[in-house]
């Protein structure tokens, strides 16, 4: 699974914390390893310097045979969105992953 982290302008990005977020993403998301080709992370900051709750996470993962499932979340600090969001994203593949096993059109 190839992890990619795009950040804006005014999220402070540097390979260690990439690092931090893509072990984050992984950890959430290591039992769908398998079936996942590709996972992009968006993070933004929507307010900058005002502050708030305004660090925003945008996860898209990308299984094998099966449309892309994108979830968002936000937090205070960028680990807290990430944590959320790849919740948020361990649910929605656990979901959609399950429809296709049962047959169902997804």
């Amino acid at each position: 699974m190839f992890v990619q982290i795009n950040t804006d302008n005014q999220i402070i990005s540097d390979a260690e914390a990439n690092a931090r977020l893509e072990q984050r993403i992984r950890q959430k998301l290591r039992r769908f390893e398998q079936r996942l080709t590709h996972v992009e992370l968006h993070v933004s900051d929507v307010n900058g310097a005002k502050g708030g709750n305004d660090k925003h996470v945008s996860p898209e993962a990308r299984p094998s045979g099966h449309e892309p499932v994108a979830v968002t979340a936000d937090g205070q600090r960028v680990e807290d969105a990430v944590a959320a969001a790849a919740d948020k994203a361990a649910r929605a593949l656990q979901h959609a992953l399950r429809k296709q096993v049962n047959g169902k059109v997804h």
